[in-house]
């Protein structure tokens, strides 16, 4: 019946839905794959439990410390299991059952969260359960992303993995928003067991859903777990000089203008305690953002290109937070930071999983693990060491600086990185002919 109001055009309405679709993230990977929902949802409960333990563990030893390099030291201690472990796990995850790994070192990691919690309770907490507990976490993590990574291109298929990189990165982001700032009021307000027991009970949540993914067996042509098998990963990995570049750039970055270590002192320094939770979670805001309107990403070929503008114009703003004297500004340069780093996650992700063989992924995930959290993890010793010698904010805006000038070194001397397209690639190619001719282009667990 008409009523006398115009009726929509369908010609403009149309148009403006698909414009809308372009910006938003794209959920084919969650429509077309149940492990790849299960994985999604439970990396997110983790993840957000796993960022309340991320802010109340620096904050619990500044308290019992008063300590910058002694909050930095987690970086120290988290170094060694990470790099043994981030290689070990990368040939487990070619030569195990992948779901088999990441549903023992879930387990393993709610356990730590809990001797956090006991050691929260007792009357005076002491400081070395801290530096156990990151040891080993870093160790069980590094077991376990190797799996993980691993695992999306058997449970997406290949035209889907940019979309489920951006999808990976708004569920980070989500749990990075968050936990920090929920983690600031528990923290004030609640005290540590509080944080310590919220993270424990993410664990048991995300252990329900680990376990119900399809199994996900060793491929017939993976190598046992050996210094070989190690060695033929990094030998794969040196050949190929776009990969060696997405490496270097977010490892440099990441040592250089990581400053998540110094927050409790900057807080300090503006005046501004109350800001602490607002500080950890605005890089993960900034990710947010660049992840809700991710679907721009799977129109761009040029992944290199993307990788070291992003990764530069990150140390630029994180150089602008150290400079800023007022908090508001230093949030928003943190924000800022935050989407060029996601940016750039996005894309080295897409990088990865589009051209390299299922048969050595978990040891090129193993490598990858070592490029984007050895750089942080080094990155807090060094920004606690340099903040305790020339203050905090010459050491946020120093290493933000270096960072952005490393990255257009690292691009001249790589231009294999720069000019990567993933239409002519030769690996992109081949994997993509690979997957389509054993029709594996379809999702499993589905």
């Amino acid at each position: 019946m008409n009523d006398g109001s115009p009726s929509p055009d369908p010609a403009r309405a149309r148009p403006r839905r698909s414009r809308l679709r372009s910006v938003l993230p794209d959920l084919a990977p969650w429509h077309a794959s149940a492990d790849f929902r299960r994985l999604w949802l439970s990396g997110l409960v983790s993840g957000f439990g796993s960022f309340l333990t991320f802010v109340a563990l620096p904050v619990q030893l500044k308290d019992l410390t008063g300590s910058a390099a002694a909050v930095g030291a987690i970086g120290a201690v988290e170094l060694v299991p990470l790099v043994v472990f981030g290689l070990y796990g990368g040939a487990l995850a070619d030569a195990l059952d992948k779901r088999g790994l990441i549903v023992w070192t879930e387990a393993g990691l709610g356990l730590l969260s809990a001797a956090l919690l006991v050691n929260a309770l007792l009357p005076e907490p002491a400081v070395w359960p801290l530096y156990v507990v990151a040891a080993l976490s870093s160790a069980l993590v590094s077991v376990q992303r190797p799996a993980l990574d691993s695992l999306w291109p058997r449970i997406v298929a290949h035209d889907d993995l940019p979309a489920a990189a951006a999808l990976n990165s708004l569920r980070w982001t989500v749990g990075g928003v968050a936990g920090p700032a929920v983690a600031g009021v528990v923290v004030a307000y609640a005290g540590m067991p509080s944080a310590y027991a919220a993270d424990l009970l993410t664990f048991v949540v995300s252990l329900a859903l680990v376990v119900r993914i399809a199994p996900s067996p060793a491929s017939h042509e993976a190598a046992k777990p050996s210094l070989r098998s190690i060695a033929e990963g990094a030998r794969y990995a040196w050949s190929r000089k776009e990969l060696l570049g997405t490496y270097a750039v977010d490892l440099a970055a990441m040592f250089l203008a990581m400053p998540l270590t110094v927050l409790p002192f900057l807080a300090d320094d503006l005046h501004a305690a109350w800001s602490l939770g607002l500080m950890y979670a605005a890089v993960p805001l900034g990710s947010l953002l660049v992840s809700l309107t991710g679907g721009w990403t799977s129109r761009v070929h040029r992944h290199g290109r993307m990788v070291v503008l992003a990764a530069a114009l990150w140390g630029v703003a994180i150089a602008a937070a150290g400079l800023a004297g007022n908090v508001w500004l230093v949030l928003a340069c943190l924000t800022v930071a935050g989407g060029c780093d996601m940016v750039s996650g996005n894309f080295r992700g897409a990088m990865w999983n589009q051209t390299i063989p299922d048969e050595l992924r978990g040891r090129l995930a193993g490598i990858e693990l070592l490029s984007y959290s050895v750089g942080p993890t080094v990155g807090q010793v060094r920004a606690g060491g340099t903040a305790a010698w020339f203050g905090v904010r010459t050491s946020v805006w120093s290493g933000g600086l270096l960072c952005a000038g490393a990255v257009a070194l690292l691009a001249l001397c790589l231009p294999g990185l720069t000019s990567y397209d993933a239409r002519t690639n030769e690996h992109a190619v081949r994997l993509r002919t690979r997957r389509a001719a054993a029709g594996t282009g379809a999702p499993v667990g589905a």
